[in-house]
């Protein structure tokens, strides 16, 4: 079996087989045989580790104790989404290669705090990134009640709109959006292998609740908020225009 963690961070790495072979100090032959599935010596994992930037336990899982697992998959947690450094949303897009998902009620923040976001999220969608978006329909009893918690008088519906708008002006065709009417336990915001989980508190804003940055190495946390995900996925219909809708 492809280890394509490795295959995936030596592209990011921009390392080929030879490169990698020699600043881990191998031979040629043994990265092959780690790509194809076999894992090396604890010492190399470690040398490995440091040359790719990875953690050891995300490029080989099954060589790290199961009980050690446990919570690896937590890279940081903030205790409001407003303490996520900005640069991390952005960084986190530019190296999104295959799946791109993005579910909230807004999630306005994106659009009007990061000017490359946009821009970025389109050309991802047209290197061939799958992406999807999720927002809070305007009709839906969601979306009314989580305006009537923040006492806003239409506010929320106010916001998706203006979201809605950025995404349509600027995204190609193959970018769907849906409008779902589920209660938003969390904000999910999906790239890859890793996620931020934008948790959400009763009364208080989004902005200043905690939020997980979460990279999957045995998918205990990640592959629960994939599922999630995919359930309000197949819930939702299309984003037509507000005014149809």
């Amino acid at each position: 079996m492809v280890n394509e963690r490795l295959r995936r961070a030596m592209h990011r790495g921009g390392l080929d087989i030879q490169s990698l072979a020699t600043a881990a100090e191998v031979s040629v032959k043994s990265v092959e045989r780690w790509l194809s599935g076999s894992v090396p010596y604890p010492r190399t994992r470690y040398r490995v580790a440091v040359v790719l930037k990875e953690d050891e336990s995300y490029l080989w899982p099954e060589a790290v104790n199961g009980a050690s697992l446990a919570g690896a998959e937590v890279v940081a947690t903030y205790p409001r989404r407003s303490d996520v450094p900005r640069h991390l949303w952005t960084e986190l897009l530019r190296n999104s290669e295959r799946d791109i998902d993005l579910l909230a009620f807004a999630g306005l923040f994106l659009t009007e705090e990061h000017p490359d976001w946009i821009p970025t999220l389109a050309a991802k969608a047209e290197q061939g990134a799958r992406v999807r978006i999720l927002l809070g329909d305007p009709n839906g009893a969601q979306l009314a009640a989580r305006d009537t918690e923040y006492r806003i008088g239409g506010g929320v519906a106010g916001r998706v709109a203006a979201v809605k708008a950025y995404y349509e002006q600027q995204m190609p065709d193959q970018v769907e959006i849906r409008f779902h009417d589920t209660p938003l336990y969390n904000s999910i915001y999906r790239f890859d292998d890793e996620m931020m989980v934008n948790t959400h508190v009763y009364g208080v804003l989004a902005a200043y609740t905690p939020t997980l940055h979460l990279r999957r190495i045995n998918g205990a946390y990640f592959n629960t908020y994939v599922e999630s995900y995919e359930r309000v996925w197949a819930s939702a219909r299309p984003a037509e225009s507000l005014e149809s809708a």
